[in-house]
């Protein structure tokens, strides 16, 4: 066992990463080429799908959208969630607590515990336009002007969901570097206050530079999450209203499930695949760049 190393340890994970992941993901590519409607015989018909699937209004219309969702769900968490971990870690947990801090900290994170349809009733409830929450604040502060169904018109149900998902997302980004800042040498802290550095001057030169390992990964890891959003989507608006807030996982989702095109369904999920492994390349090469020139 010891000269064939960790080899037999690692077959039960390759196994089932097979099983799991690349079985599903070559049926999904083979059924791409083909005209299915999940019952029957397949039919083979090259890069029909493709080709329909690159003149479909529809399918850039939801890449359009998750654009807007990589913002909520990658860009704004991220950068928020840095200068928040950042405020906990170097001046909450100093001037109260530590344990202040995690409490904090915790509440943040909650969200991206709670199950997605308990999420998705919960905000539906909160903006829902004859007796949610948000509607009767407006109203009892003099705003009633600005009440409206923000979840059942085009114009607002895309920026409502992007809100929502800030939420979600914030407390991720802050545990990951509240979790890197506990690395960083204290003494470089107080090397720049003797210096008479800011807070902001420590935050820029020596927090934001030592947690770039956790900032590559944060970025990554949401934007994934962002190209591959569909349970919001699905409780929430259903793609809706008038498709404002269709996105990819969804499109493929309608067309499998409810107009049983299986093939064409596979071939948006074949080009969301693609896409997503080749932004994890590019974030890949540009963190390796990043610390080699470090």
């Amino acid at each position: 066992m010891r000269r064939k190393g960790y080899w037999p340890f690692l077959i039960p994970g390759v196994l089932a990463s097979v099983l799991v992941i690349v079985v599903p993901l070559v049926m999904t590519v083979y059924t791409s080429f083909t005209k299915w409607n999940g019952v029957g015989e397949q039919r083979w018909i090259g890069f029909d799908n493709y080709t329909r699937l690159f003149d479909d209004s529809l399918f850039w219309s939801s890449f359009g959208n998750i654009v807007l969702l990589i913002l909520a769900m990658a860009v704004v968490p991220t950068l928020l969630g840095l200068f928040l971990a950042a405020v906990l870690f170097d001046y909450v947990a100093k001037k109260f607590s530590s344990r202040w801090a995690s409490l904090f900290r915790s509440g943040f994170y909650l969200p991206q515990v709670i199950p997605v349809a308990v999420t998705g009733i919960v905000w539906g409830w909160i903006l829902h336009p004859e007796y949610g929450a948000l509607n009767r604040i407006l109203d009892t502060i003099g705003l009633g002007s600005l009440a409206h169904n923000w979840l059942g018109e085009p114009g607002s149900a895309l920026y409502s969901v992007m809100g929502i998902m800030i939420w979600v997302q914030l407390g991720y980004p802050i545990v990951m570097f509240m979790a890197g800042l506990q690395r960083v040498d204290p003494e470089l802290y107080e090397a720049a206050d003797l210096d008479g550095a800011t807070w902001w001057q420590r935050f820029r030169k020596i927090t934001v530079y030592l947690i770039r390992p956790e900032f590559y990964v944060v970025l990554v890891t949401t934007t994934i999450a962002a190209l591959k959003i569909f349970g919001p989507i699905f409780v929430l608006t259903g793609g809706g209203p008038s498709n404002a807030t269709l996105v990819p996982s969804y499109f493929a989702y309608k067309n499998f499930f409810e107009k049983a095109q299986v093939g064409y369904g596979s071939a948006i999920s074949t080009v969301l695949t693609v896409l997503i492994i080749a932004l994890s390349i590019v974030f890949l090469r540009l963190q390796n760049r990043a610390e080699r020139k470090a």
